[in-house]
């Protein structure tokens, strides 16, 4: 089955001005996903053009409103969760665990979207002047462009839009090459909620044409925040545009967690945690485990046990749904970790894996004595594989953990919660996790990274913060005296 889908603009169904579409094929199978319009840079200029047209408007519609659209919106979206899921598995080929996930948390944002509504406040702020009333206040930015990736589709595509549009924000979402169908569905929902023509737009195209419509799109007059997740790569070249038009961006990017294991930890409650953060989802999430770095003094007693659990995490069709594991994206990726690991195997390292790959279903690796030598030490790996690293004592945990040009998110495993608070204040991430797993994600925590894993945050009250004005008022009610 393939879903076939148009653009959202101006709550309209909107093909490109040219006609063209392009196809996104099933990754685990021969077939078609999707087919989707594959605009080019005039196309998203109308999108923004319309969602500059609907900003009055919906600026001033009121919190309470707002809130009411988004909590319908989050219910839309659950009663749609089957949808959802299929599409999906069909464009990205995880398993339906991780897509029902995907659908849960969205439909979570957006409710915190909802409750945020009322909380874009200001504060009097006690003047010198005699007389002068000054205050803060926190104003619409303006059209909002996000970009949103593929490994969790509704998770970070509502993300892009949720806070932004609570904020009185108008959006255009630029979807995902490889799940275009998918984020359109996000738009469906928002626009069977009510949500007025113009708010939320959605724009896809070619994976050729890419770079001429989002440089279409930062550059518009009225596009004044940009937020996107994605690779580092990409995202230097988008912080690149945005600093040429002077506007701010949120950068969520690579990452290369560091999962640290110290000689008092609860090894099998570590093992668990550890599993799941670097191979959920195949190991497509930014926030995956890819270092584990143990103590040498239970380095022994914890790979014994994770290289078993690993063991049961076998990969099979998303479809059938009877193995923890989907595929990956695609071919790159099978061959991004296979260079991988022949790679650190020449260098010594010892290679655990759960079954052979057949295509792009890629069962759970572990990689162990991995050393600074192998290029998996330094390289994300994006893929359901990690690297065991044997360290001695906690001074080398921390600065192991350190030795990245990555700083998303970071977990330190101890029974003495002291200690892991130390250790957290040490390590150059932009989230840790004391006794949990490196995959953890909350619609109202400050969500981002440090280094090469971006900067800004989604969540909260960072994300109102990010995506609004903040300006100073001033009422005299006074004569004033001048000098001149």
């Amino acid at each position: 089955m393939s879903f076939d889908v148009a653009m959202l603009i101006a709550n309209d169904d909107v093909s490109a001005a040219d006609g063209a579409r392009f196809e996104r094929l099933t990754p685990f199978k021969p077939g078609q996903a999707s087919t989707a319009p594959a605009a080019k840079a005039a196309d998203a200029i109308a999108a923004a053009d319309a969602a500059a047209a609907a900003l009055v408007d919906w600026a001033l519609v009121g919190p309470n409103a707002r809130r009411a659209l988004l909590l319908k919106a989050a219910d839309a979206m659950e009663a749609r969760a089957s949808d959802f899921i299929a599409v999906m598995v069909a464009e990205t080929g995880m398993n339906s665990g991780w897509a029902a996930f995907n659908v849960h948390l969205g439909s979570s944002m957006l409710r915190e979207a909802a409750a945020l509504t009322t909380q874009v406040g200001g504060q009097t702020i006690p003047s010198d002047r005699p007389g002068s009333l000054a205050m803060s206040i926190r104003q619409p930015a303006g059209v909002v462009l996000g970009i949103a990736p593929w490994n969790a589709p509704v998770i970070l595509g509502v993300r892009a839009i949720a806070t932004p549009l609570a904020c009185g924000n108008t959006v255009v979402l630029k979807a995902s090459e490889l799940c275009p169908a998918t984020h359109r569905m996000i738009g469906d929902t928002l626009r069977d909620a009510g949500f007025p023509a113009g708010v939320l737009n959605i724009v896809t195209n070619a994976p050729a044409d890419a770079g001429a419509v989002v440089e279409a799109l930062v550059r518009h007059k009225a596009v004044r925040r940009v937020n996107f997740t994605g690779s580092t790569r990409v995202g230097r070249i988008i912080a690149g545009l945005c600093a040429e038009e002077l506007k701010p961006v949120v950068l969520e990017l690579g990452g290369k967690a560091p999962f640290l294991v110290l000689d008092d930890a609860d090894v099998d409650e570590a093992v668990a945690a550890a599993a799941f953060g670097a191979f959920m989802n195949s190991g497509q999430i930014c926030m995956s485990t890819e270092r584990i770095i143990v103590d040498d003094k239970v380095a022994d007693a914890f790979v014994a046990k994770f290289v078993a659990k690993a063991a049961t995490l076998q990969a099979g069709d998303p479809v059938a749904a009877k193995h923890p594991l989907g595929s990956v994206i695609d071919g790159s990726a099978v061959r991004n970790v296979d260079r991988l690991i022949e790679d650190a195997v020449a260098h010594g390292a010892t290679l655990h894996r759960a079954a052979d790959t057949e295509g792009t279903l890629m069962s759970a690796a572990v990689l162990d004595h991995v050393t600074p030598a192998m290029a998996i030490y330094a390289d994300e790996s994006f893929g359901p594989v990690t690297a065991i690293i044997r360290v001695d004592g906690e001074e080398e945990a921390v600065r192991v953990a350190n030795d990245t040009d990555y700083g998303l998110t970071s977990a330190v495993f101890t029974q003495d919660a002291s200690r892991g608070l130390r250790i957290a204040a040490r390590i150059e991430a932009g989230m840790c996790h004391i006794n949990g797993p490196t995959v953890h994600d909350e619609a109202q925590m400050p969500f981002g990274g440090t280094k090469a894993s971006g900067y800004g945050r989604f969540g909260g009250q960072a994300g109102i913060a990010e995506f609004t004005e903040l300006r100073w008022i001033t009422i005299n009610t006074q004569k004033g005296h001048f000098p001149i």
